[in-house]
């Protein structure tokens, strides 16, 4: 089941709830298909990796993990406050607006 996602790769988001509540960072990826977003220093789990032909040493890494969509939310580059996201059309099509103050993504 795919999801509308009003938050795209490379976004500045500011994460709602969870132990990483109140930062902002970077949308790395978003997966659609789960409702999910990779959010750049939230939500970082270690993995064990297996020794292989490009990682000769192996070993624990640490990577981000996917969050639900629904615990982050859009940061306004104008007003610089987390805000829901309105859409609304200009001359180069429809766009994403701030609920806040109007401004366009």
């Amino acid at each position: 089941m795919s999801t509308k996602m009003t938050i795209k790769k490379g976004d500045l988001v500011e994460v709602l709830s969870g132990k990483d509540r109140g930062t902002q960072a970077k949308v790395l990826r978003c997966l659609p298909d789960s409702g999910k977003v990779v959010v750049e220093g939230v939500a970082v789990v270690k993995k064990a990796q297996r020794p292989t032909q490009t990682n000769q040493q192996g070993g624990i890494v640490s990577q981000e993990a996917a969050i639900d969509v629904s615990n982050v939310a859009l940061v306004c580059p104008k007003c610089g406050k987390a805000t829901r996201v309105g859409h609304g059309t200009s001359a180069d099509g429809k766009v994403r607006v701030c609920k806040k103050c109007g401004a366009e993504f």
